[in-house]
């Protein structure tokens, strides 16, 4: 029973994810093609391929128009408030994986952050098979504990929905000896990672503040050796693991405990989304959209709203 199980999982697979036609699969598996349908008959009934069908998630139109054309983005999309606020925020999520899986179609190397909204993300993710795709992380790992994220790196997750390959970084975000941060870029089990960042077409990244650092117990204690001369009262946001002002100047430019991506390497990707919740995010947002941090952006009404009526 099992060894049936298993055939009928493996061919719903190759039919609808890898997309073989009957005659490729008859020919695979050396079975007639009234069996392969028999077969993908059972697997829909018996739960293995479950197939829904949703209405698309409306947008305002308008409002991004205006947006768009104010921080001069590639992409903005805003979608439209629900009457119900757990609503509006899975619509968010929903619309954020379907575009962002639009964009990872035409790449061969895709970074992403952490944080509770990139894994909410990634968790949404429709089942690919795109083998010759990879997937690292921007930087050193957060070592949040009580994430939604949980254990498994990030990189992983996604690359799981694509049957592609992920690299991680293990190494925390911030190192605060120079020397330690430098000779650790140079370890031959980091090499790879670092060197495909440069090779990155797409990143995807939640948005930080200064709040939700102070939310690490870590970071906080160590704040001023992390963020050495960074007034926090001028701090608008943190992207990247760095903070920045109002108008998207990094602020630690000159002292970046960060380990991963450079600042330069970040510049030079393509397209940089941030997906944006939360309403307590704008003037992080703004930040972001004035020192032109970021190429595109997923946001709800709420959020534009307030984006146009303080910026």
């Amino acid at each position: 029973m099992k060894a049936k199980a298993d055939l009928i999982t493996q061919i719903a697979r190759d039919y609808y994810l890898a997309q073989l036609t009957l005659g490729q699969i008859s020919q695979k598996y050396q079975i007639s093609r009234y069996l392969i349908t028999k077969y993908l008959k059972q697997a829909r009934e018996q739960g293995i391929v479950q197939i829904n069908i949703q209405a698309p998630i409306a947008r305002n139109w308008t409002l991004e128009s205006k947006i768009s054309h104010k921080f001069a983005l590639d992409n903005v999309f805003i979608i439209k408030d629900a009457d119900c606020l757990g609503d509006s925020q899975q619509n968010l999520l929903t619309f954020a994986a379907e575009t962002i899986q639009t964009q990872i179609a035409a790449c061969h190397v895709v970074t992403m952050t952490w944080g509770e909204t990139v894994a909410q993300v990634i968790s949404k993710f429709q089942t690919h098979v795109q083998e010759d795709l990879l997937f690292i992380p921007l930087m050193g790992q957060s070592l949040k504990s009580e994430s939604f994220a949980g254990a498994t790196p990030l990189s992983q997750k996604a690359a799981a929905k694509y049957h592609s390959s992920y690299y991680t970084l293990p190494a925390p975000l911030y190192l605060l000896n120079d020397t330690t941060r430098q000779q650790l870029a140079l370890e031959p089990a980091l090499h790879a990672p670092l060197a495909a960042l440069n090779q990155a077409e797409f990143l995807f990244t939640g948005l930080g503040t200064a709040a939700s650092f102070h939310n690490v117990p870590l970071w906080q204690q160590h704040q001023r050796e992390i963020f050495p001369d960074v007034d926090f009262q001028q701090v608008a946001g943190l992207l990247f693991g760095r903070p920045y002002d109002s108008q998207g100047h990094i602020l630690n430019k000159q002292h970046d405990k960060a380990f991963g991506a450079s600042i330069d390497q970040i510049q030079h990707i393509p397209q940089r989304l941030a997906i944006v919740q939360s309403k307590f995010k704008v003037n992080a947002l703004l930040g972001a959209l004035r020192g032109h941090l970021l190429t595109e952006v997923i946001m709800t009404e709420a959020v534009a709203q307030r984006v146009l009526a303080v910026g």
